[in-house]
């Protein structure tokens, strides 16, 4: 059984009957103050209280006292129409700042909305700093998935392809969590032999077996309190995975070699890269754990479904390699279309290994597409020097005469006396370009994003950061 978590204070029969009803639903442990005479650290673990209706004063300061240290720091559910509204919501209340309104008749929704607020709140600019890396709409999603799920004990399932990040989003969810104080205990299940994964996750005795000198705590005492991540579930042998669900039903288990019985308060994160549906229909993963596992599935996409946050991934690990001692490295536009057209099996993973690999290389230096890997150019390397052919003819077009596009060319390479703004002038560049581009494809913004080789996107966000956008209409 796992420990009470969540104090509920209500003298009306009916609401307290309510509130408990929703907190089961949303993964709590809830449990009534006038039920519990003590609270103690084997069977009670506070995470947050309600306060209701207050028929007997004397009582409730018991029940609220059961909170013991707790108190200076939980979360605190408020009805609005409480007697103590104006005790704990006072300018100098130690517990205005972690308080949520609950109103009557209680909905499950406004309950849901009212904990996740709670915790963004007291979690503060802290989770801006766990936020994934990435404004394209899947991992906006993914972002908003993770705060919605944080607050509460659902198990969560993290489905994606390998090197997308799962272990990022377990640790995250735990970090923005209530038990985010508590241990964070991650596992490769495929990594670990079928026969030393029970012991490894349970622990063992002295003498369970040839080897055990001495007695060990498993990954779920370890983890006690906190997050257990078990990755690359689907690679779990069928018979653990009877044990395993077991322990998820029960809270429940034993060391190898032992017979006591031990209670475990744990938060579940399993994450796996396989078709978990498909394992089933081939008898290779129970179908009841299955379902105990992904309360909350949660896919990670891949590097290929969201190539427009390919700038903002780059200058991630470029400020991580720079903590490291590294130099960090530019990538030309070339170079980014190269990698746009790659498949990135690998994904994330693969982009941070190939940016590092280039760091070492090129330290502090600009990546044209010619430098990257090979398997990493496609045909951008000879598609740079079409489109540079493309755009010498297209500014030979444009110019009044041979003569003076040939004196322009030579200024252009001269420093005037007076010295030069360096960023207006290439602005005033590039601003040329885009005119040239826009009229040679008729304002078609996709065709001229072509022809200067850059995505669509980015060639939308430079026609607004010049005015441009009139050019469209040519």
């Amino acid at each position: 059984m796992s420990k009470v978590d969540f104090l509920v204070i209500e003298s009306n029969e009916v609401r307290a009957e309510s509130i408990l009803s929703a907190l089961h639903f949303l993964g709590y442990h809830p449990q009534r103050g006038e039920d519990c005479v003590a609270a103690d650290e084997s069977t009670h673990a506070w995470r947050a209280v309600y306060v209701g209706s207050v028929a007997d004063p004397a009582e409730a300061e018991r029940q609220f006292a059961l909170l013991g240290a707790a108190a200076d720091q939980v979360p605190v559910l408020l009805a609005r129409d409480s007697e103590w509204s104006a005790r704990l919501c006072a300018t100098d209340s130690p517990f205005a700042a972690r308080i949520g309104m609950v109103e009557f008749p209680l909905r499950y929704e406004q309950l849901a909305e009212v904990m996740r607020s709670l915790y963004a709140r007291l979690l503060g600019g802290r989770r801006g700093e766990l936020r994934f890396v990435g404004e394209s709409a899947p991992m906006r999603r993914v972002n908003a998935l993770i705060r919605q799920v944080a607050p509460f004990d659902s198990s969560v399932l993290v489905l994606g392809e390998s090197g997308t990040g799962k272990e990022m989003v377990a640790r995250t969810i735990h970090e923005c969590s209530p038990r985010r104080d508590r241990p964070f205990v991650a596992i490769n299940c495929g990594a670990i032999p079928a026969e030393l994964l029970e012991s490894e996750l349970f622990g063992h005795e002295k003498g369970a077996f040839t080897g055990a000198i001495s007695a060990r705590k498993g990954r779920f005492e370890l983890a006690e309190g906190g997050t257990l991540f078990l990755d690359e579930i689907g690679d779990m042998s069928l018979p653990m995975q009877v044990k395993l669900l077991r322990v998820l039903q029960e809270r429940v288990f034993e060391r190898v070699g032992g017979t006591k019985s031990q209670r475990c308060d744990v938060r579940i994160i399993a994450a796996t890269h396989r078709n978990l549906e498909q394992a089933i229909a081939n008898g290779q993963f129970r179908e009841d754990l299955f379902y105990r596992l992904s309360v909350f599935p949660l896919e990670m996409p891949a590097l290929r479904e969201h190539l427009d946050d390919l700038p903002v991934l780059i200058d991630e690990f470029n400020q991580r390699l720079a903590r490291r001692g590294l130099g960090s490295v530019r990538f030309t536009t070339g170079a980014l279309n190269a990698l746009h057209q790659y498949a990135w099996p690998g994904n994330v993973r693969e982009l941070c290994n190939l940016v590092e690999r280039l760091a070492i290389l090129y330290p502090h230096g600009d990546i044209r597409a010619a430098d990257l890997p090979e398997k990493y150019r496609g045909r951008q390397t000879v598609d740079e020097v079409r489109g540079a052919s493309l755009l010498t003819l297209m500014e030979e077009a444009a110019a009044p005469t041979a003569s003076a596009g040939a004196a322009h060319a030579a200024d252009a390479t001269l420093l005037p006396e007076g010295g030069i703004d360096l960023k207006d002038h290439l602005a005033d560049i590039e601003v040329g370009l885009i005119r040239q581009a826009l009229e040679a494809t008729g304002g078609v913004v996709a065709h001229a994003a072509k022809l200067l080789r850059m995505q669509r996107t980015t060639l939308v966000e430079k026609l607004r950061k010049y005015g441009l956008q009139g050019s469209l209409a040519a």
